[in-house]
């Protein structure tokens, strides 16, 4: 039942392509969209099972004065060490895709046709990519992308171009996308694709009126989370 009444759409990016713009025209139309990025935070708050582990492995030199993680710090560290990016990412991607789940499960109980989920490196990460019906990617062209990033966070030209080149080249994203979204104009030119886009998720056939009677979803809650799990996880 889950499968025929909602589905999901992947959105990505890259580092200064304009996501975020993006995103926060799909939220004024009222989408359901779940920000990965938000949740990695949330599941490494001090005393949680991943915090936890992350000082374990990377010590208290990446905490701050009052306890929490230093995301600049930590950031530093698994940047130059691929190995210690895979070890942080094994422990915080598990909890991240838990709360994933537990969020979808509310829009799904909510009747949204579908939700959008704002995943940094989802193209990078193709194990994540066939639970999506439609994948979205915010590109725009190398050399805005450099100008953008060179801005916004201050970089030298070496440094904007090294953290691009950390990533899966736009170019390359592209081609795995099933819809593109070109950031590389004005925000006007961008919100019309992005209305574009929204019209064509509402009428997508791939949505199923027919909703579940309330005192079904009440006692087939744990059915549902089982489903969830073994569609997402498995």
């Amino acid at each position: 039942m889950f499968i025929s009444t909602m589905f999901l759409v992947g959105l990505s990016g890259g580092i200064a392509s304009g996501k975020s713009t993006v995103v926060a025209v799909l939220r004024e139309l009222g989408c359901a969209v779940i920000d990965a990025d938000v949740i990695a935070r949330e599941v490494v708050q001090p005393h949680l099972k991943a915090y936890q582990r992350i000082v374990r492995y990377f010590g208290t030199e990446i905490l701050l004065e009052n306890g929490e993680i230093n995301r600049e710090a930590l950031g530093n560290i698994i940047f130059s060490h691929p190995e210690k990016r895979q070890l942080l990412n094994s422990i915080t991607h598990p909890e991240i895709q838990k709360e994933m789940l537990k969020q979808i499960l509310k829009y799904f109980v909510l009747g949204y046709r579908y939700v959008i989920l704002d995943i940094p490196l989802l193209f990078e990460n193709n194990r994540l990519t066939k639970f999506m019906k439609y994948t979205v990617l915010v590109y725009c062209d190398p050399p805005t992308q450099l100008s953008r990033l060179m801005k916004r966070n201050g970089l030298s030209q070496a440094e904007a171009e090294a953290r691009i080149a950390s990533q899966l080249p736009l170019d390359e994203k592209r081609k795995l996308a099933s819809h593109v979204i070109d950031n590389s104009g004005d925000r006007e030119s961008t919100r019309r694709q992005v209305l574009r886009l929204h019209a064509r998720l509402e009428d997508s056939l791939d949505f199923l009126w027919a909703r579940l009677a309330a005192g079904t979803i009440v006692a087939g809650l744990g059915g549902l989370v089982y489903l969830l799990l073994r569609h997402f996880v498995s």
